[in-house]
């Protein structure tokens, strides 16, 4: 059997569209950084200055997406036969690390910041963030949608990183606009929309950590695509049945290991047909099959 990962077209085009997926949260990322850093300062908000850190962490953050997708693109070779899919998940436990560095720094510069009287935000600073707040969500549709096309953990998991900043842009709007509104005395929402913004980020890092560490742990997540095998299996002639069906997320693709039963009285050779058969037909049905792996049982 051929186990050498990502050969077939479908699969080059959806490498390619992650990787322009990437670059366009890289320079997304960087671009608000500096937005929201300038307006921070100059708009008297800490709120503003905590989420331009946040962005920060969000552009090396995206930079690891797109070396883990170059890197498990690569075919497999002797040191690593089932190919290098492994490292978007690696790549995916790097980004929630990010996550909650950010909250951590998020968190500490918002308690440094209560404790020290400072002015009310400008008002300028809500355009400024309401800005924002709908280009990350449209940040966040756009890597969500090209991370499912591509089957992408690690770009699912930028999304969610693009969805958190528009939390705390939206956090830091409300907190700002509390401000502006009690006056003198109210400065403080600014910073407790801060500290409520590094709670959404901790709970959205749970959540795209989960999934990664199912597929490094090869946790069986799979039942849709199982059905889908079996039901495709079916119309195989020879293929009687399936017992087996096992699958392994790696990066963009699964790997299959499928027992098939066929009649105990024919040959060796008929059997093995059957065997590549089966395979050439799952694989055409389901281009995001990397290889299957097919055992033939005698009924």
């Amino acid at each position: 059997m051929n186990w050498s990962i990502f050969e077939q077209k479908p699969s080059i085009m959806s490498s390619k569209s992650a990787i322009r997926t990437a670059l366009f949260s890289i320079i997304g990322s960087a671009v608000l950084a500096v937005i929201k850093g300038l307006t921070g300062i100059l708009g008297n908000s800490y709120a503003l200055i905590a989420d331009a850190i946040e962005s920060t962490t969000d552009i090396f953050s995206s930079i690891l997406v797109l070396i883990g997708l170059k890197y498990s693109s690569r075919p497999a070779d002797e040191n690593h036969p089932y190919g290098h899919g492994k490292a978007e998940a690696l790549v995916t436990f790097m980004i929630v690390a990010f996550l909650v560095g950010s909250a951590g720094i998020i968190v500490y510069q918002s308690i440094e910041n209560l404790q020290t009287p400072h002015e009310l935000p400008k008002p300028f600073t809500l355009y400024v963030l309401g800005g924002i707040i709908l280009f990350k969500e449209f940040s966040y549709q756009y890597v969500r949608r090209k991370g499912k096309e591509a089957n992408s953990t690690s770009l699912q998991a930028d999304a969610v990183h693009h969805r958190a900043d528009a939390i705390t842009s939206l956090a830091a709007f409300i907190g700002i606009s509390i401000a502006l509104i009690g006056g003198k005395g109210y400065e403080v929402a600014d910073d407790w929309a801060a500290l409520l913004a590094a709670a959404v980020i901790l709970f959205n890092a749970y959540n795209i950590f989960r999934p990664a560490l199912a597929e490094i742990m090869d946790e069986h997540l799979y039942d849709e695509e199982v059905t889908k095998i079996r039901e495709i299996a079916k119309t195989v002639k020879g293929v009687r049945n399936t017992e087996k069906c096992l699958i392994r997320k790696a990066g963009m693709k699964y790997l299959v290991d499928l027992h098939a039963r066929v009649d105990g009285n024919i040959t060796v050779y008929e059997g093995h047909d059957i065997s590549h058969r089966l395979k050439d037909c799952l694989m055409k049905q389901m281009p995001e099959l990397a290889d299957v792996l097919v055992h033939i049982e005698p009924e």
